[in-house]
């Protein structure tokens, strides 16, 4: 079993209040959810408007299968029309062999 998780700092152009920030991140959220299986929540700057950090955590059986789901998810966030990523990481899991 592999275990990864990548953080996403993101800048949410063109929001201008906490709700409707909370709508641009909740519809990010099911998105990657619906798509691509994985565990999304908001892990930081829940009090500013345009910034948003997102936790994605993925699980395969093989380590190949692990990277191409976040690579997935990362090109699904960067084409969120006024989504622009600002940084990521990606942290393993290290698991026994």
């Amino acid at each position: 079993m592999y275990a990864a998780a990548m953080r996403v700092e993101l800048l949410l152009r063109g929001v201008g209040s906490l709700k409707e920030k909370r709508h641009v991140v909740s519809s990010l959220i099911a998105h990657l959810d619906e798509s691509l299986r994985v565990g999304v929540s908001e892990v930081d700057h829940q009090d500013k408007w345009q910034r948003c950090t997102i936790g994605v955590a993925a699980v395969a059986p093989q380590a190949h299968q692990l990277d191409r789901i976040l690579v997935t998810a990362r090109k699904a966030i960067e084409r969120r029309p006024g989504i622009e990523i600002l940084d990521y990481a990606i942290s393993h899991l290290e698991t026994p062999d």
